[in-house]
């Protein structure tokens, strides 16, 4: 989890578009990030193995 005062400050209007930060919403994790999801690589498999997001499943053969 990142620590509160470092979301807040990744939710302000950066000076320029290039400082966007994009974080998780459930854990704060701004690395291995989904855009098209709004969550970070780990969320998304835990979510997806629990079948909590819709239209993804997971693979299996």
């Amino acid at each position: 989890m990142a620590k509160a005062s470092v979301i807040a400050r990744s939710k302000k209007t950066p000076k320029y578009s290039s400082r966007i930060v994009r974080r998780c919403f459930r854990c704060g994790r701004k690395h291995g990030f989904m855009r098209d999801f709004g969550i970070c690589r780990i969320c998304f498999r835990e979510m997806a193995t629990n079948q909590e997001i819709p239209g993804v499943k997971k693979a299996s053969w």
